[in-house]
């Protein structure tokens, strides 16, 4: 039997429990076979709107779709029989009312038959968790740097730094978690602030460049395994999957270009006698 069929999908709840406990470990994916290898080792998976920039190359996220999100999240559920996968609410899916955030959430939920989803804001979107989590939507909560709101922040940056601007992260912390929310993701805020959050309330915080004191941690994996160009200065990269991947690349190349590639008995419909 293999190590997959040997474990049973993590839920919501279960995450909502681990509070102060094992660390939550969580990455992105944004496909099946890159989910099959992290599946097993993961408790969530973040199919995130970050996708936008890493799969598509766009500045921001601002331009990804709800139909763009269904589809990589079913991609990578076909990939997971282990991790709790949450899928991202893009931009303009769920920020008009509740009931639109519900009725694109369903979606989300039935199309992919992922766990949770996750949605940005604090106490602006704590009325929208309440109606979702009311009515049977798990929810991941993100506060801190929102990408999803970069034309009003003007810049990725960090979050917190001065502790006269501490209060209404907090109150945002607070909001998301009296509202329903199982977890919240808290992205670029100074680690004293992030630290204090994780323990003033009772559900799990999921650090992104903030505090190791957070109750677990999410990296987009492309950035974590050194495959995307760019990437925040948080981010300490556990691998070098870009060099291999180029000097393969330049193997192929050469193997072409002085025809040894394919080798004779590999070539379809003929064997080497």
């Amino acid at each position: 039997m293999s190590l997959q069929n040997q474990l049973q999908r993590i839920t919501a709840p279960q995450i909502r429990a681990r509070k102060g406990g094992e660390p939550i470990v969580t990455l992105t994916s944004y496909h099946t076979h890159t989910t099959r290898i992290i599946d097993p080792y993961v408790d969530c998976i973040l199919v995130g709107d970050s996708l936008g920039m890493v799969m598509h190359g766009m500045e921001t996220t601002l331009s990804v779709t709800l139909d763009m999100m269904i589809l990589q999240g079913l991609a990578v559920m076909r990939g997971s029989e282990h991790a709790l996968v949450v899928v991202d609410m893009p931009f303009g899916s769920y920020e008009e009312s509740p009931q639109q955030a519900f009725r694109n959430a369903v979606r989300v939920l039935k199309e992919t038959g992922c766990g949770a989803i996750k949605l940005e804001g604090g106490e602006r979107m704590a009325e929208t968790i309440r109606f979702l989590t009311g009515r049977g939507v798990p929810v991941m909560a993100h506060i801190g740097l929102t990408p999803q709101s970069i034309m009003a922040l003007g810049s990725f940056k960090a979050q917190g730094r001065d502790e006269a601007d501490w209060a209404p992260i907090e109150k945002d912390a607070q909001l998301v978690s009296e509202a329903g929310a199982f977890a919240v993701v808290i992205e670029a805020v100074a680690e004293p602030l992030a630290a204090k959050i994780t323990k003033d309330i009772p559900i799990p915080t999921i650090g992104i460049g903030a505090s190791p004191a957070c109750d677990g941690q999410v990296l987009v994996l492309e950035d974590m395994l050194g495959l995307s160009e760019r990437v925040p200065k948080f981010v300490k990269r556990f691998g070098s999957l870009g060099d291999h991947i180029r000097g393969a690349v330049q193997g192929y190349v050469d193997a072409v270009r002085d025809r040894s590639f394919p080798a004779p008995e590999n070539t379809y419909g003929m064997r080497k006698k």
